[in-house]
């Protein structure tokens, strides 16, 4: 996998977007990178929490638009049929983000465009630089957003702001996306390794089964009653208070030191 790297550190698995003389744009090698690491991290028994980061100054400018271009010499039908495919590919990443049980962290700097966006949202957390800037930037090219855009916007700054972000296609920076409620952290461009990967790590090092049902409880909640959200919580507390780590942690809190939970 040339497109993006893989590495474990600390039981972080760092996915890291390898593209930086094309902006880290998306193309079909870089799809099926995705597809491939993001599960190899949603697998792996020594991964307990995932890092997605870029090389070089951009994290990612979008799709890349001379593969694009090149596909305009196919007839309509064709080209739509094409397109239906590789969606699908790219959307396997997203789904496989969403669902792992392990806290995903997006560190973004410089372009965060299109499916950059998709990408960083369908992640846990973001820490983004100060320089930073984004943009959803489909319908500038006539296209409507992918990457589960369209579901992560509006839970995320609200349907009104998540029409004018889509909508208008508009570049902002990173402390107008801190406002909206996109990123969790902005920090100095030249600190944005070091503060990613120290959240990573803080995530990995904590217990594992209480953030992963943590992790689904919120992710489920938008579409769920209240009924059934309180009997979710119930169940998953309860399956928390059977699991050996709720015993380190009180031990380790009456004990005033910090829990060490077991990361095999």
């Amino acid at each position: 996998m040339t497109t993006v790297s893989y590495e474990v550190r600390d039981h972080v698995a760092i996915l890291t977007l390898n593209r930086p003389q094309s902006l880290n744009s998306l193309d079909l090698e870089m799809i099926e990178d995705l597809r491939q690491t993001t599960a190899r991290a949603a697998f792996a028994p020594e991964v307990r929490a995932v890092l997605l980061c870029a090389a070089g100054s951009h994290f990612m400018a979008g799709g890349d638009l001379r593969w694009f271009r090149e596909q305009l010499a196919l007839p309509a039908a064709d080209r739509q049929k094409r397109f239906e495919r590789v969606i699908a590919d790219v959307h396997s990443s997203i789904l496989t983000l969403k669902s792992m049980p392990k806290p995903a962290i997006a560190a973004v700097n410089g372009a965060v465009a299109g499916f950059g966006m998709s990408l960083m949202m369908a992640c846990d957390l973001v820490v983004a630089a100060e320089d930073a800037y984004f943009t959803l930037a489909y319908s500038n090219i006539a296209l409507s957003p992918d990457g589960g855009a369209t579901w992560s916007l509006p839970r995320q700054v609200g349907l009104k702001q998540a029409m004018e972000i889509a909508l208008l296609g508009d570049r902002f920076d990173a402390e107008r996306a801190r406002q909206l409620g996109l990123l969790n952290r902005v920090v100095p461009a030249s600190q944005l390794p070091a503060a990613a990967l120290e959240l990573a790590q803080r995530l990995a090092s904590g217990a594992a089964g209480a953030l992963a049902r943590t992790k689904a409880l919120l992710n489920q909640s938008l579409e769920t009653p209240l009924p059934a959200q309180l009997q979710a919580e119930q169940h998953a507390f309860a399956a928390c208070a059977a699991d050996p780590d709720f015993g380190e942690g009180l031990a380790a809190f009456f004990e005033r030191r910090p829990a060490s939970y077991d990361r095999g």
